[in-house]
């Protein structure tokens, strides 16, 4: 069964900082691609990072120059540090697994961010 878990969401000031994680189990960790994706209340699923086997990073346009997006093959974990937070980044913040190969796609169970003062 696969499950990603995701933890380090949280109310936070603007200008403030906070580091997601996701922890993978189920699937062959290394051979997939881990993203970020948010949805905002009333809005439609964005992506926010994501990061390849080969740790090729993409980000969105909103958050580039303040997310960082890594993965730590060993432990089966993709993180998200975000930095310089904003109000219009307040959202559930969602993990995901994604293999073109196999069409595998995989999500987790969301995690809050707030961003208010």
């Amino acid at each position: 069964q696969v499950q990603l878990v995701e933890s380090g969401g949280g109310l936070v000031q603007p200008g403030g900082s906070l580091r997601l994680s996701c922890a993978a189990s189920g699937i062959i960790f290394s051979i997939h691609t881990m993203g970020w994706y948010r949805q905002a209340p009333g809005k439609q699923r964005e992506l926010v990072a994501t990061v390849t086997i080969d740790r090729t990073t993409f980000y969105g346009d909103s958050v580039k120059g303040r997310f960082t997006i890594s993965r730590d093959n060993a432990k089966n974990t993709v993180y998200l540090q975000m930095n310089n937070l904003k109000p219009e980044d307040t959202a559930v913040y969602y993990c995901n697994a994604r293999r073109v190969a196999t069409n595998a796609n995989y999500w987790g169970q969301g995690t809050q961010v707030t961003v208010s003062s």
